[in-house]
């Protein structure tokens, strides 16, 4: 019964991911914003979903760990695997948009504010609400500097169609509850199908529930690609680690301040710092092709080895 509702959720997954790139596909045309804001904002938040909802719960039942481990994981699931295997398949990617001189930062700031902000051992609430008035300003970046040409990077049907907001916010919020939904179940599914075969409670929290809230992420950022919409795919990725910094680590703070031992997860910590230095160099010499997706794998790689082991 278990493999049976795997394959219905991913199902879900997939059919869901095709909604919401639709649907943001006919907002950015409607409104002339690049594939990359729409990707880092409405879909990066809307994926960004299963991991605050994850987070808030653990902090609600003062369970600090697992909530920023959550964070910590889905981080490194999205950069390593998610544009791993993006840019692995991907024949070719030539975003317009210049992602290092405008985005790079937006992989290292929040990092170290989180470094800066837990080195008492604690985000508090005040560091909470100053993670989500880091989303605000992110947001508002983001905003302006969205105004691109978009002739060419939209279906043709799309723009044959007129524009309804009814239409669009209906499919998109089917699109999510399909998308989140089925990562849920297939997190669950798969939990029950690895203790069948005697895999450890503790991989299974590490490994299922940071790889399946990024479930969502790697769908989204697949269809994207199939699309032709890299900057959407990159976007989402980005906008997601923004978001699982700023605003799931802020919500979670607020619910209950967030204790952190950096010596006991010095390693994990580590690779979601190599990953993003790593992301920074793809973005600086614009290895969106399988060089760069062997780098990002290869962490990938030494962050499960390091578990296992």
């Amino acid at each position: 019964m278990d493999f049976i509702i795997f394959i219905a959720a991913m199902s879900a997954l997939i059919f869901g991911a095709e909604f919401i790139i639709r649907e943001s596909e006919r907002i950015a045309l409607r409104f002339n914003i690049s594939h990359f804001v729409i990707g880092a904002t409405l879909v990066a938040f809307g994926t960004s979903l299963p991991e605050m909802a994850a987070s808030m719960m653990a902090a609600s039942v003062n369970k600090s760990e697992m909530a920023v481990a959550n964070v910590v994981g889905s981080v490194i699931f999205n950069i390593t695997m998610v544009l791993g295997i993006v840019f692995f398949i991907s024949k070719k990617m030539t975003p317009n948009r210049d992602l290092f001189s405008l985005d790079s930062a937006w992989v290292i700031v929040p990092l170290v504010f989180f470094f800066i902000m837990v080195q008492d051992g604690e985000i508090s609430r005040v560091d909470g609400a100053l993670y989500l008035l880091l989303m605000v300003s992110y947001i508002i970046f983001l905003f302006s500097n969205s105004r691109e040409d978009l002739e060419g990077d939209i279906d043709e049907d799309l723009v044959k169609n007129n524009f309804m907001w009814t239409k669009t916010i209906v499919l998109l919020a089917i699109g999510f509850v399909l998308t989140i939904g089925g990562a849920s179940f297939v997190v669950e599914s798969g939990t029950n199908i690895a203790r069948t075969f005697g895999v450890s409670e503790w991989i299974i929290g590490i490994f299922l529930i940071a790889l399946g809230t990024s479930l969502p992420e790697l769908v989204v950022s697949l269809v994207a690609i199939k699309k032709g919409n890299a900057e959407m795919s990159i976007g989402n990725i980005i906008g997601s680690n923004v978001a699982n910094f700023s605003m799931v680590l802020g919500a979670a703070s607020l619910v209950n301040p967030l204790t952190v031992d950096l010596i006991a997860t010095k390693f994990d910590m580590f690779i979601m710092v190599a990953a993003s230095i790593t992301l920074v160099f793809i973005l600086a010499n614009k290895l969106y092709n399988k060089a760069g997706a062997i780098f990002l794998l290869i962490i990938l790689a030494l962050f499960i080895q390091n578990a296992i082991v």
